[in-house]
């Protein structure tokens, strides 16, 4: 009984190892119960193989307070020659119905969003995260964002 358990155990345990072996890069930052809009999510890259190219994906997790449809985002890379390059992003986060996207079993999502693919790197980069969110028919940005708790970046091998 003991070897069977264990051998379930360790097929479990590899599993969840291999499925991850693209992982290059994977941290999460809070920020809070609620988004402000002027409130910038800021990575520091580690420097990577300049041979190699590499699939980007901003992460996120959010919970049932997250009342919209969608999510725009303002991304800024900045690269080692101290150009910035910008991205205005829109992701889907809901169901027509209202549900929310993502991977979870509880109120709590976990959406992985593409961000960029087949990209080489050359030195350190930083990459900074802001929201963007407007209700319909007005100028002004939606100042705390509720729903959102956590901003991620994920950079993983290219196959």
């Amino acid at each position: 009984m003991w070897i069977k358990n264990s051998a379930v155990l360790l097929l479990i345990v590899t599993l969840f190892i291999s499925c991850d072996e693209k992982r290059v890069f994977d941290e999460y930052k809070s920020v809070g119960d609620a988004w402000h809009k002027d409130s910038i999510v800021t990575f520091n890259l580690p420097e990577l193989d300049s041979t190699k190219r590499y699939n980007l994906f901003i992460n996120l997790r959010d919970n049932n307070k997250y009342q919209y449809n969608n999510l725009f985002l303002i991304v800024a890379m900045e690269l080692p020659n101290g150009f910035t390059k910008v991205d205005t992003l829109e992701y889907q986060m809901a169901n027509p119905d209202g549900t929310l996207l993502g991977d979870g079993f509880s109120d709590i999502k976990e959406s992985k969003l593409y961000f960029k693919e087949n990209v080489k790197f050359r030195g350190k980069y930083k990459v900074h995260i802001k929201q963007a969110v407007r209700e319909t028919g007005k100028i002004p940005g939606v100042v705390l964002l509720d729903g959102i708790t956590e901003v991620g970046f994920r950079i993983e091998k290219k196959d």
